[in-house]
């Protein structure tokens, strides 16, 4: 049983916001049984792009997965640790060039709408072996005495597939493993969705 977080009040529900939004909008229509398949190891294997949603991911658990969108085939899985730690892993299809900034719009707006400041944009590198080119932005949505709480958006395009990662953490006490997440993530996303792509689709990718 996970322990209940020690944060208070008004500051969990900040943190929550975006894990509680991404679940509530992204009811689906059809069965996740259609959509992923289970694993030997308990993951969830989502047949379209070949990734899969670990039980477990560095100290993150898994809590759900879905389908967020049924009309343009996006789907995600959701994370969470303790202490009101959350990661979601969303992968879209791509019919034309990846921009991820235009693509997470709507959930920045979404966290100024609600007081969230934007306090970092950078292209970064994440994933090994092969390192992928991450866009990122984060957002402080709280502070309490030392601690900040903050929103990390990412996005990268791997072949015809967007992998969007969003994680609602406190610095500095979860910053090692919002980036432990992150890199498990886009490592796992990398080698899998690239073991399905066609060799036209590899060239387009690097």
């Amino acid at each position: 049983m996970k322990k209940a977080s020690k944060l208070p009040q008004g500051v969990r529900a900040e943190l929550v916001v975006f894990a509680l939004v991404a679940l509530v909008s992204s009811v689906s229509r059809g069965s996740a049984d259609e959509i992923f398949s289970d694993d030997s190891r308990g993951g969830k294997l989502h047949t379209a792009s070949g990734f899969v949603c670990p039980a477990k991911v560095a100290t993150f658990e898994r809590d759900a997965v879905g389908e967020r969108d049924p009309q343009t085939g996006a789907v995600y899985c959701v994370y969470s640790k303790l202490d009101g730690v959350y990661g979601t892993v969303v992968l879209k299809p791509l019919r034309a060039p990846y921009n991820a900034r235009s693509s997470l719009s709507g959930a920045f707006e979404e966290t100024q709408s609600t007081g969230g400041r934007m306090i970092g944009e950078q292209m970064t590198k994440l994933g090994s072996p092969a390192a992928l080119d991450v866009y990122a932005r984060t957002y402080e949505t709280a502070r309490l005495s030392d601690t900040h709480y903050r929103v990390l958006f990412t996005g990268a395009a791997i072949g015809n597939w967007a992998v969007e990662l969003t994680v609602e953490y406190a610095d500095p006490r979860d910053t090692g493993a919002q980036r432990e997440f992150l890199s498990a993530v886009y490592g796992a996303a990398g080698a899998q969705i690239a073991a399905g792509m066609q060799p036209a689709q590899q060239t387009r990718a690097h």
